[in-house]
């Protein structure tokens, strides 16, 4: 019997091929009876025999028997068998040797059939929990990318309602800034024409200075002003017509979009929920073959970001429209004065903006000469950054001139060799960057230095113009008669 144990062994690398007959394992135990597998009826090719196959082949001899003169050649009288009666003469068929060998071998055959019916049933119970899990795995992944399919509509609903709740605020905002400059609009009115004696006292400004500016154009004509200002508050109403009807169509694509994505996160979350336990669980045939989708996740993704997107850049154009209007309004008032206040009003405005920029070419000129100063400390520290990628470069190259001295198929284009050659282009882009940044630099310096040259001239010229407006034209102006009228209150 160890012979024939040693012919199977317990552990196998590879399957092996089911004999086409074979006995089950008979077990006596009861055990036995408890199997938690169905009871299937075996293929035609597994049917059994209810006896082994080595009784049909034992059985299947046929005995002869040798003439009696022949088989009794060379044996003495002593040794004959008695003679027996025609009556009483037995045949026996097998030898006690061939007993024994049949015995064995139907026992050699059934503990075979029994070790290979453990073997199918111990690679069956496997098979039927690795398809379990597999299953069961299978479905905890569907439901988790439900589960996520379900929070990105959820998050896409919340900006979509957040981006719709902006955008009719932005839209009724810009509507009551409408109706502020048809307001504006109807009651401007024309001021009068202002005196041209601080004219004469204006030509000496010098430089830049010599502009034509909102002083300027209040002095030169008053009906000039007013006309530029309607045109002015006219265009941005244009404006603010067109971008309303603008803001109400993006408004309506994110409302559309967010009907749909109610519907569709209401279907995802119920099927997210479902379980194999869950009424309303059917068998649709073939529906796995039938692809309604007519967008991918990216796409879907890019839908709505696009709806949001849009309504934004239509958002922040009504908000800088509106933010536009605003500023007129309080510039055409400034510039509807009449007379005496009118142009006061503008002389107070140009000199505080002068003083403004005059303390702004003070700021910015100290700002420069300590910009100069960084620039200079700058520029060194580019040069010790340059010099800081010689090691890493050098490191870099040396790796992969060592690594192209490895022999025959050693010589692979593995991770590691990608990553070496992409660090050495990578240094290399980086001393380029550097080194172009140091060019920058440098040129930025100059530029610092010229601009320190130019604010040190425009701030004479400053100081020149404000001397003009406040000390010559404010001090002449103060005996002058005023009435003011603002003719487009805000």
């Amino acid at each position: 019997m160890d012979s024939v144990r040693s012919a199977f062994p317990a552990k196998f690398a590879h399957p092996r091929s089911m004999p086409t007959r074979f006995l089950p394992a008979i077990h006596t135990t009861a055990s036995s009876y408890k199997n938690p597998f169905p009871n299937r009826p075996l293929p035609q090719s597994y049917s059994l025999p209810w006896m082994p196959s080595t009784y049909y082949k034992t059985a299947a001899i046929k005995p002869t028997l040798a003439p009696l003169a022949k088989s009794s050649q060379g044996i003495t009288a002593g040794e004959k068998l008695p003679s027996l009666s025609t009556s009483t003469t037995v045949f026996t068929r097998y030898t006690p040797e061939d007993w024994h060998k049949s015995n064995g071998t139907n026992c050699r055959e059934s503990e075979a059939s029994q070790k290979n019916a453990e073997r199918l049933r111990a690679h069956t119970s496997r098979l039927i929990d690795d398809k379990y899990r597999q299953t069961k795995k299978t479905q905890v992944e569907s439901t988790r990318n439900l589960g996520v399919r379900a929070n990105d509509i959820a998050f896409w609903k919340s900006e979509l309602r957040h981006e719709l709740d902006e955008v009719i605020g932005e839209t009724n905002a810009l509507t009551d800034v409408k109706t502020r400059l048809e307001r504006a609009l109807a009651e401007s009115e024309a001021p009068l024409q202002v005196a041209q004696e601080c004219l004469l006292h204006r030509e000496k400004r010098m430089g830049i200075d010599l502009v034509r500016d909102n002083v300027e154009e209040q002095l030169l004509t008053e009906v000039d002003v007013i006309r530029s200002c309607r045109e002015k508050m006219q265009q941005f109403l244009d404006k603010a017509k067109a971008q309303i009807l603008s803001n109400r169509a993006a408004q309506h694509k994110l409302e559309k979009d967010l009907a749909n994505k109610q519907v569709a996160h209401r279907i995802d979350d119920r099927c997210h929920h479902l379980m194999n336990t869950s009424h309303g669980i059917s068998y649709y045939r073939g529906v796995e073959q039938v692809d309604a989708t007519i967008s991918v996740p990216e796409s879907w993704a890019k839908f709505t970001n696009d709806n949001i997107l849009r309504s934004q850049s239509q958002r922040a154009a009504s908000a800088k429209l509106r933010g536009d209007i605003e500023n007129l309004l309080p510039v055409t008032a400034s510039e509807m004065w009449r007379q005496f206040n009118a142009v006061n009003v503008a002389f107070t405005k140009r000199i505080a903006e002068m003083a403004d920029a005059k303390r702004k070419i003070q700021t910015h000129l100290a700002k420069t000469l300590q910009e100069i100063f960084r620039m200079e400390r700058n520029i060194e520290a580019i040069q010790k950054a340059i010099r800081d990628q010689g090691p890493p470069l050098k490191v870099a190259q040396t790796r992969l001139d060592e690594r192209t001295r490895r022999p025959n198929m050693e010589l692979c284009r593995d991770t590691a060799q990608l990553r070496l050659v992409n660090e050495v282009r990578d240094i290399d882009e980086t001393v380029q960057t550097l080194q172009q940044q140091l060019r920058d630099s440098e040129d930025a310096l100059q530029m610092l230095v010229r601009a320190k040259a130019v604010l040190q001239h425009d701030l004479a010229v400053k100081a020149n113009s404000l001397f003009i407006d406040q000390e010559k034209c404010m001090g002449m102006r103060k005996t002058f008669p005023s009435t003011a009228r603002l003719l487009a209150p805000i």
